[in-house]
């Protein structure tokens, strides 16, 4: 079992940046795939980013791609979200997810056995 607890959110002007942290409970964190997806007001859930379990490989949506960083710790059990130059369409509620080794729908939110609460992330215009 595994317990993911984020952090980090909060309100930014547009331009700013955020860092997110997820934190896991549990053993084995390194051999689990890492992820953020996030969720607006009347929206699916959406890929965000994603981070494997075994070479740190990462995959990010399109729009994310060159202002937001995923990561790992894994001495800390901990996957974080860097996230610069945000833009008033990157509100939304983001969330942490895991599943034990890798997928090849890293994309897919059915893929991930775990979630965390959430944290909100709100951008101002």
């Amino acid at each position: 079992q595994v317990q993911l607890v984020e952090s980090g959110g909060g309100l930014v002007q547009a331009g700013g940046s955020l860092r997110l942290s997820c934190a896991a409970s549990g053993r084995s964190f390194a051999t689990y795939s890492m992820a953020w997806f996030r969720q607006a007001p009347g929206k699916e859930r959406e890929f965000v980013a994603a981070i494997t379990w075994s070479r740190g490989i990462t995959y990010y949506l399109d729009s994310a791609k060159g202002r937001f960083t995923i990561s790992r710790e894994n001495a800390k059990n901990t996957v974080y979200l860097q996230m610069n130059s945000l833009k008033p369409e990157d509100t939304a509620v983001y969330y942490c997810a895991a599943r034990q080794f890798n997928s090849a729908y890293y994309y897919s939110p059915g893929e991930y056995n775990y979630w965390g609460q959430g944290t909100p992330v709100t951008v101002s215009a």
